[in-house]
């Protein structure tokens, strides 16, 4: 499929029907057969999201019951085919694969010569932009975007809908940012442009709210089931809740650089 069948005059927004009036500026892509690798709690969240949004999921591999379970739950009609089959039915490839292996199967299936020219690939990794797909860009004629949703997925049916109104950080070529823009608003999401070597930046600031809330979380529960408190998460949950909606509404995040004075609590 060549870049221009994939982007069209008139953009489609989230749940917009067809025949609906769109606004102008941004292009939506064309109906795409998708094919996942690696149906990660990513992968299979974003590929039934795609699939809600038109593009539809044919093929998936999965290697692990786990994967094989949301396959069958979250990509119901997807065929579970080898890597290469995989990539050979679909016009965008989706790369759920932990990001520690994404390089290496890139390069084999370029050595096995699995990609045609104006293929979209995705990639889902936080910290990588379009880098890693620098070789493979270069020899075949694919499209590369990086995309990644600021949301923790678990990989069930409820995470499509609350991709609605997450930010995504898109990361591309600029020529392909309206693509990456506009596949993010089919997902329901709200893109967010990310600079390639601010990338790792992200990951890391994600990944710190991540870690600390956990860490905070579970120390706070232990103590708290050693004071006799029968279910911790239900006493917690409000306090969090409250906790995070007032740093929101707060001037730590509304302007962080002019956020110096911690406020006082009772």
């Amino acid at each position: 499929m060549a870049v221009g069948s994939l982007l069209v005059s008139t953009p489609t927004s989230p749940g917009t029907p067809e025949d609906s009036p769109r606004p102008a500026g941004r292009p939506s892509p064309g109906r795409m057969r998708v094919g996942i690798l690696g149906v990660g709690r990513a992968g299979a969240v974003l590929g039934a999201a795609l699939a809600r949004a038109g593009h539809p999921v044919v093929a998936v591999s999965a290697v692990s019951d786990a994967s094989h379970e949301r396959a069958a739950r979250l990509l119901p009609g997807a065929r579970i085919l080898e890597d290469l089959d995989v990539v050979a039915e679909a016009d965008l490839v989706l790369f759920g694969v932990p990001e520690e292996t994404l390089a290496p199967l890139l390069a084999g299936l370029a050595a096995a010569g699995a990609f045609h020219p104006g293929q979209v690939l995705v990639h889902v990794s936080a910290r990588q932009g379009i880098g890693v797909f620098e070789p493979v860009a270069a020899a075949h004629d694919v499209l590369p975007l990086a995309l990644h949703p600021a949301l923790a997925l678990a990989g069930r049916a409820e995470d499509v809908e609350r991709l609605s109104g997450t930010a995504f950080a898109v990361t591309t070529l600029k020529s392909l940012r309206p693509l990456g823009e506009a596949l993010v608003l089919e997902m329901g999401g709200e893109p967010v442009w990310v600079e390639e070597e601010d990338r790792p930046a992200y990951a890391a600031a994600l990944a710190a709210v991540r870690d600390g809330l956990e860490g905070v979380l579970g120390a706070a529960s232990r103590v708290l089931a050693d004071c006799g408190f029968a279910d911790p998460g239900h006493t917690l949950g409000p306090l969090v809740a409250s906790t995070v909606d007032g740093v929101f509404r707060s001037s730590v995040t509304r302007d962080p650089a002019g956020a110096t004075e911690p406020e006082e609590h009772p």
